[in-house]
């Protein structure tokens, strides 16, 4: 959500002699994305950034995907995902390709190491818990329903208040409202479902200038590494620009209704290259005296459409519980199930909470995926009456 932040103290101009109380200058550091042309920040550092003390090959970090198999609606079961020990180490891809990686992820406890992906854009979903996001650019409190977006390049830590429960995406390409919401100065429009009110950004910036050892986990080129510092990562004195993680909570999205059913698009939050994220949340139904609120069935001609189900009775799904994933992928349609359209019928509103992702391009199927798969999840529409 790119529009100009400041925490913490900033010299007068840009790219000029920035000092210590003992004389000594801070170290500029202009972190910025598509090569100096995109959304940039300027930091200040105590250290100078490139300096590190040792470094190591962890291993690969692209997820390892199995034959797909004959084209079918899937679904994934993902309450019992395993309880890891920390958001990174526990996070498990389920669902991907070149654009775009969807995966949950299950902790107990707070990250003791720092990390950094170079290669992508994250966003986690917190389905449930809380906690605090820290980086360079300060802290960002977290709650159940948040987006928290965490642009390239950025070093971080989450640090668990309790047990949570996160939905991740992430993605080589920027995260951003879709144009269709903004004017041409990047604004917030008075139709979009949500404004810059609604963003929360970076806060209490925590300087730290101690020195030791101080892991951080970087990834890029689709690998691993470790590096250890000799001084803390957090060492930023101020910075200022439109580069920064920032929090988006979906219950600050307002649904856009009409008098006959709307198409998914309404429910857009996020933008992206190749794909779109897109919030369902709590919201009245259509309200022509014959209207049908529950979608009718569609083909997804050249889309795979994710739902990560939260919350609520999900109005035209059956067979799906809390924390399910469904896939339909293009090449076939999808829709209400046997009943379920004449069950919506005369129903004022739903309560049903989830986040979607579709993607226009094939999404591949990791192990892990297959592992929790609903098999009988493509025999429910054969339910019923024959229809």
């Amino acid at each position: 959500m790119p529009f100009y932040h400041k925490l913490g103290k900033v010299p007068h101009k840009r790219h000029t002699q920035f000092k210590k109380a003992d004389g000594k200058l801070y170290r500029e550091e202009v972190m910025g994305l598509e090569g100096f042309s995109s959304i940039q920040s300027i930091l200040y550092h105590h250290f100078l950034p490139p300096r590190v003390k040792m470094t190591e090959d962890l291993g690969s970090a692209k997820p390892e995907y199995v034959d797909f198999g004959p084209i079918r609606h899937r679904a994934f079961r993902t309450d019992q995902t395993p309880l890891g020990p920390d958001p990174v180490s526990a996070r498990i891809p389920l669902l991907g390709n070149n654009d775009v990686i969807l995966g949950v992820s299950r902790a107990k406890d707070s990250m003791g190491y720092f990390y950094r992906n170079s290669q992508a854009y994250e966003t986690w979903w917190v389905h449930d818990g809380s906690g605090t996001l820290k980086s360079q650019f300060g802290n960002l409190p977290f709650r159940k329903g948040d987006y928290i977006v965490i642009p390239f390049g950025v070093t971080w830590q989450m640090e668990l208040s309790e047990e949570c429960k996160f939905f991740t995406i992430e993605n080589p390409s920027q995260i951003e409202p879709p144009k269709r919401y903004r004017n041409n100065y990047g604004q917030l429009l008075e139709h979009a479902p949500y404004c810059e009110r609604d963003i929360r950004l970076p806060e209490e910036l925590e300087t730290h200038t101690e020195r030791g050892d101080f892991e951080v986990r970087v990834k890029v080129r689709d690998r691993l590494s470790r590096h250890v510092l000799d001084h803390h990562p957090f060492d930023v004195i101020g910075w200022d620009g439109y580069l920064y993680p920032w929090i988006f909570n979906i219950e600050d999205f307002e649904p856009i209704t009409g008098r006959l059913h709307m198409p998914p698009p309404i429910h857009q939050t996020f933008d992206a290259h190749n794909f779109v994220v897109c919030s369902f949340v709590p919201r009245l139904f259509d309200y022509h005296p014959e209207g049908i609120p529950a979608p009718y069935n569609h083909s997804n001609i050249q889309s795979d459409e994710v739902l990560y189900y939260a919350e609520g009775n999900f109005m035209s799904r059956k067979g799906i519980d809390r924390s399910d994933i469904s896939l339909h992928p293009f090449g076939l349609p999808h829709g209400p199930q046997p009943g379920m359209t004449e069950a919506s019928i005369g129903k004022a509103e739903t309560q049903e909470l989830a986040v979607m992702v579709d993607t226009f391009h094939p999404l591949n199927l990791t192990k892990q995926a297959a592992e929790m798969e609903k098999p009988e999840y493509m025999s429910t529409w054969l339910e019923g009456d024959g229809e």
